[in-house]
């Protein structure tokens, strides 16, 4: 176990000094996009404004034949596309892969100063985390690069769900995690072809009338992913990294991934990934948070503006997690609304 006060100096002689804090940032949506098809990352400036985070894929959905196109696309993508103040991430190819060191090492070589974050998939222990931020420190070094990359992990098998503080915790270099349902519903052998989102199968049922045990009884669907979703919550919140739900798959499915997306941002995510267009507009819709909360949680704020006492505010008790929780409620209204100006009138701030 390296000695605490190591943690923070760089791994590389050269290398930026890790960060001390995750900045925090509108990430109401991760958009993927495919570096490959020219005529889509020719459109990357005109996706970075509607989005809060794009992300050239490299890894699951571009086929092996175009790994290499996808990886120079989204250099050429680093090199020559205006973003404006939209964070471009990747996701690099999973570390057994024989693309993954080319991946990273291009990327961070050629647009490392363009890049916010490398994103990777099926992370199981904290040993992926400290092998990428070793690579990544010595490539840094190796350019003169002044701002560390930052690693955000996908969680995608069992192994990767159980070591998940050990994850979190892995390098300063940690921004967050995102939850990959599909792989993960493979690894656990899950009897489910779905992406993301609940199963007709997977319910509850009310006990039946003892005076009328024929009678039809009340049913109702579950998340099957509700559990690991807390944890990773609770792995990412402990270690002051971002947690966000992962990809929807069904695209004409708005309801069911609003639905999925809510649950999420209710646990505690901060955003989610969007595989379509429709699903960006869904995620700002439902990681802003309402205009009627934000008003309710500024007026708490303006009644006990020292966090302290117990008052009563429209009928109800208010008392400082109430403030705690307003606080948090207001600060992303804050942020949001610096990005949106129709968010702005709504939150009237």
């Amino acid at each position: 176990m390296r000695n605490p006060r190591d943690f923070l100096k760089p791994l590389a002689i050269g290398a930026p000094d890790p960060v001390r804090e995750i900045p925090v940032k509108p990430s109401r949506m991760i958009h993927f996009f495919d570096p490959s098809n020219e005529k889509l990352a020719a459109r990357a400036p005109e996706m970075a404004t509607q989005t809060d985070i794009l992300l050239g894929n490299l890894e699951d959905a571009i086929p092996a034949d175009k790994k290499e196109a996808a990886r120079e696309g989204l250099i050429r993508v680093g090199k020559e596309a205006d973003l404006g103040d939209t964070a471009l991430w990747t996701r690099v190819n999973s570390l057994e892969s024989p693309w993954v060191l080319d991946d990273i090492t291009q990327l961070v070589t050629e647009i490392g100063d363009k890049l916010e974050v490398i994103m990777v998939p099926k992370v199981e222990g904290p040993w992926d985390i400290h092998y990428v931020d070793r690579l990544l420190a010595q490539l840094e070094a190796k350019v003169g690069l002044e701002r560390p990359l930052l690693v955000h992990a996908i969680l995608e098998t069992s192994v990767g769900v159980v070591n998940l503080e050990e994850i979190a915790t892995a390098s300063p270099r940690m921004q967050g995690m995102s939850f990959g349902p599909a792989d993960l519903a493979a690894f656990r052998r899950m009897k489910t072809t779905r992406v993301g989102g609940g199963h007709p199968a997977y319910r509850v049922v009310e006990d039946p009338d003892p005076e009328n045990p024929d009678a039809p009884r009340a049913s109702a669907q579950q998340d099957p992913w509700h559990y690991s979703i807390a944890r990773m919550v609770d792995a990412c919140t402990a270690a002051g990294i971002l947690p966000f739900y992962g990809p929807y798959g069904d695209i004409k499915d708005t309801l069911g991934c609003e639905t999925q997306f809510r649950a999420a941002f209710l646990l505690g995510c901060v955003g989610a990934w969007s595989l379509h267009p429709v699903q960006i507009e869904i995620a700002k819709k439902v990681f802003s948070p309402p205009a009627d909360e934000v008003k309710f949680a500024k007026k708490v704020l303006e009644a006990i503006p020292d966090g302290r006492g117990v008052h009563m505010i429209d009928g109800k008790m208010q008392d400082d997690a109430t403030w705690k929780q307003s606080k948090v409620m207001v600060s992303l209204a804050e942020m949001l609304a610096e990005k949106d100006p129709e968010l702005r009138e709504a939150y009237e701030l």
